[in-house]
């Protein structure tokens, strides 16, 4: 492939959004680019606050790219007799799918198979799907059970030795790398200043309060500094480590559970996903996703480095293990791996096992004034982000509130469009000898919404981009180049994992690396 040459405003950007950093007193420092930090610095920027937002990797390139790819209420609360906490989750849910995102957010049935020997009973299984659709209104339909073969059809890997029955009910999936990106370019648009790749390295102060940061950009190395009325501790699993940094002798606030997941090719596709009751709590999944199986996930502490959570033997050993529940054996040959990955949830300290506690937002203050907020979940993402945007009022030493305005109830993330709407027009507006492949422009419309016209004009503009990244995946050449000037792409992971799906389609191959490399230079 040969690409026309073109100049890499990279470089200049990142000097230009250095500058606006280091310009002024922000009203409020967002330090970790996750989504939780996200959800806050586009929700404080719709109050009308000055923000800015660093982190010292990608955006969500840690935990919030690493999750089940959920947008779900949450059946397994009902065991325990959350049934507040599932409706919550619930009306969230339908917001993302029907008004904030339903270009990302996509409608996914699930089956409960209960077998014999199963801790699950079908009437107790049928109860709970039905009281479960009532909590979302009835909004997906009716939980209801289904025969064997009725399930089999939409999971052909499903396990019928021993089945009685399947309860079936329906929630919502996405890709949560997409949802993050889109979710930093909202924030953007409502006038944060963000930068990827910049470690903090210090803390300021004025008289005993953190008043912003000192950073290292470790794409060019040049060292900068923030100022702000009120810094945000957003690190997530690392948000121990910066607490340290305002106050060495800041006791723990967290502790962490490691997921792990495995990504699996299969003969055919799936209509469905399952969720395979492994006890009487706990459930597996097995959920299709970008063209592939996902199965997880574990549920464990995790005392290390978080920058050295991977997946290892005994996560593969146990994932399988748990699917095998409810799936047929070949199914589940390891060779059939295309990617695997881990990410860290942060739960309150305490004691107790990991498994068993509860998955809160947890928002201190250190004695430097610093606030600290962990935990929570992209179903309740932006439930979060107006959570923290009240903390901020309150806190009186830094007068924020009389700054604030209310924000709108519900803003849309960028590219609101019917994804079905996108693709075709993406089809049609071409000349009829070089339309684009319906798959790849059912792809684009999927994870960009109508943003991906502008990907669709960059192949007018050079047809060359319009290849496929790999053969065997409907990622093209042009989102590469998009990533890059539109979305803070700086390194091949960045592109590679998290802007399309080529590494986890397992298709990140050398060659590819290279030339997404060369693409990154300009």
């Amino acid at each position: 492939m040969t690409v026309k040459a073109h100049q890499n405003d990279t470089t200049s950007s990142r000097t230009h959004t250095r500058d606006e950093l280091t310009r002024g007193t922000f009203d409020l420092l967002v330090i970790g680019g996750g989504i939780l930090g996200t959800s806050v610095a586009w929700t404080a920027t719709q109050a009308g606050l000055r923000v800015a937002m660093v982190d010292s990797g990608d955006f969500a390139g840690a935990t919030s790219s690493a999750s089940s790819k959920l947008v779900h209420g949450g059946l397994r609360y009902l065991q325990t007799g959350n049934v507040r906490l599932v409706a919550e989750n619930h009306k969230e849910r339908r917001s993302l799918a029907s008004d904030v995102a339903p270009h990302l957010v996509n409608p996914m049935p699930f089956l409960v198979p209960i077998y014999k020997d199963g801790p699950h009973g079908a009437a107790k299984m049928g109860a709970g799907v039905f009281l479960y659709s009532a909590l979302s209104a009835f909004g997906d339909g009716m939980g209801r059970l289904l025969s064997p073969a009725q399930a089999h059809r939409l999971a052909p890997g499903l396990r019928t030795d021993g089945l009685k029955s399947v309860a079936a009910y329906s929630d919502h999936q996405m890709n949560d790398s997409r949802m993050a990106v889109m979710s930093v370019r909202a924030a953007v648009d409502a006038g944060a200043v963000v930068l990827n790749h910049a470690e903090v390295v210090g803390l300021r102060s004025t008289r005993g309060r953190v008043t912003g940061a000192d950073l290292r950009d470790r794409v060019g190395g040049q060292e900068f500094g923030i100022d702000a009325r009120l810094v945000l501790n957003a690190t997530g699993p690392w948000v121990d480590r910066l607490r340290r940094l305002e106050d060495p002798d800041a006791a723990p606030s967290v502790r962490l559970s490691k997921g792990a997941h495995l990504v699996l090719k299969t003969p055919e596709p799936w209509r469905a996903a399952l969720t395979i009751p492994v006890d009487k709590y706990r459930v597996s999944f097995a959920i299709p996703w970008e063209g592939r199986l996902l199965l997880g996930t574990t549920d464990e502490e995790f005392t290390g480095d978080p920058a050295d959570v991977g997946v290892v033997q005994s996560d593969i050993d146990q994932i399988l293990g748990e699917a095998a529940l409810g799936i047929d054996a070949p199914y589940l040959d390891p060779a059939h791996i295309s990617y695997s990955f881990a990410g860290l949830r942060v739960l309150p300290g305490g004691p107790g096992a990991s498994s068993t506690a509860k998955r809160e937002t947890v928002v201190t203050q250190g004695r430097g004034g610093m606030l600290s907020v962990a935990g929570g979940k992209w179903t309740t993402y932006r439930h979060i982000g107006r959570t923290v945007l009240e903390e901020l009022r309150r806190v009186s030493a830094v007068p924020l509130a009389e700054d604030m305005a209310d924000p709108l109830r519900t803003v849309p993330l960028p590219g609101l469009a019917s994804p079905d709407a996108v693709a075709q027009r993406i089809i049609i507006d071409r000349d009829p000898g070089a339309r684009m492949d319906p798959l790849v422009a059912r792809h684009l419309a999927s994870h960009y919404g109508n943003l991906a016209l502008d990907i669709a004009a960059l192949v007018r503009e050079q047809p060359e981009l319009g290849e496929r990244v790999h053969p065997d995946g409907p990622d093209i050449w042009a989102q590469v180049v998009f990533a890059r000037d539109h979305e803070w792409a700086v390194t091949a992971d960045d592109v590679l994992r998290r802007r399309t799906t080529v590494t986890v389609r397992g298709l990140d191959t050398p060659e590819v690396r290279r030339r997404t490399e060369e693409l990154l230079r300009g």
